[in-house]
């Protein structure tokens, strides 16, 4: 019996099966000022002990997307070691605040099972969640992924496509964010002095901002969630694949695409929940990404009068200013297109 494990396949998966994932991962200082040399976010909260705790935070949480990316990178090994492509999120929660010191875990369930027309792959759908040391859930959130078969004749012996909501409720959200002090809240320290009631449904905001992605840096960033998938490392077998280079995990577009919309969004310093997103084209270095925002929904929070929650459609895109609110083209979407992200966003009152 071999002692190294290749992944699983997509034959590999049954509807049902509960992984187990491994390593624990205790997050540190260290990893948040990697994460911010990676991206610059500067979101006041995460980027201030002071701050974060002038308005009711014990300490600055750690950032939301950095959260999500650990939890995320201990699924790799077992469920997308063999992914050709991350297709989409779906229903995702932040239900506890996570700060330094804390120690993450994961386990998955397989919730669907699809084989694509051409045999030589399928679409994984999975439910996966994150814990801290005291067993409490801090992320959960389902996602598909495209695996490549190990045999192009293995029967699936089950299929189903599970249905998931298109986009979660303002009354679902809120629990990872305490009561927050707004009267301590220095709107001039944190960048800009828009609140909830600064935004309009409707409203879309060029992020202005674009940054160049570095092949080093993509490759660093997926190893600091210790996200093993081949596409994102692997120059000796990806130079021979369909694009003849490496793939940028598409949470290093999510989390650049955030860091820009501080431009324009300062104060929407917590992501609540992911209602979606699609990763429309790939990414690779030497690239430069853009984004722009539009708001979609404005709600108040029930029992809270703290925060309301802004729903934010956040589009990306590679080598072209959003000036002009780059989406579609023709039927679909814009050439320049590379992320369609819906997310909640909370915002002091």
């Amino acid at each position: 019996m071999s002692k190294t494990n290749p992944g699983n396949f997509f034959e590999d998966f049954r509807i049902g099966q509960t992984i187990r994932h491994a390593t624990p991962r205790t997050v540190t200082v260290g990893d948040v000022a990697l994460y911010t040399a990676l991206y610059g976010p500067r979101f006041a909260v995460q980027s201030s002990d002071a701050f974060a705790h002038a308005i009711g935070y014990p300490r600055s949480p750690v950032d939301d997307l950095l959260v999500f990316h650990i939890v995320f990178g201990k699924t790799v090994p077992d469920i997308s070691l063999n992914a050709v492509a991350n297709l989409g999120y779906a229903a995702c929660r932040f239900l506890a605040p996570v700060y330094p010191g804390d120690s993450l875990s994961a386990q998955s369930e397989i919730i669907g099972l699809k084989e694509n027309s051409n045999k030589q792959t399928g679409v994984v759908y999975v439910r996966s969640q994150g814990f801290n040391q005291h067993g409490d859930c801090v992320l959960d959130y389902v996602r598909w992924v495209m695996v490549r078969k190990r045999d192009v004749n293995a029967v699936i012996a089950q299929e189903h496509v599970p249905a998931v909501p298109k986009a979660l409720l303002a009354d679902q959200l809120g629990d990872a964010c305490p009561a927050i002090s707004v009267a301590h809240y220095d709107f001039a320290l944190a960048g800009a002095p828009q609140r909830f009631g600064d935004y309009q449904k409707g409203e879309r905001i060029d992020h202005v901002d674009g940054m160049t992605v570095e092949e080093a840096e993509h490759m660093m960033a997926t190893r600091l969630y210790q996200n093993t998938a081949k596409v994102h490392f692997n120059q000796f077998t990806e130079g021979k694949g369909r694009f003849g280079r490496r793939l940028i995990y598409g949470g290093h577009v999510i989390s650049l695409a955030r860091a820009l919309s501080f431009n324009g969004l300062a104060n929407a310093f917590h992501i609540a929940a992911i209602n979606g997103g699609r990763h429309v084209a790939p990414l690779f270095a030497g690239l430069t990404v853009h984004a722009w925002s539009e708001v979609l929904d404005v709600a108040p929070l029930p029992g809270r009068d703290d925060v309301g929650a802004l729903r934010l459609r956040t589009i990306a895109t590679k080598d072209k200013p959003c000036a002009s609110f780059p989406l579609t083209e023709g039927e679909g979407y814009d050439a320049s297109v590379i992320l369609d992200l819906d997310y909640w966003a909370l915002i002091p009152r």
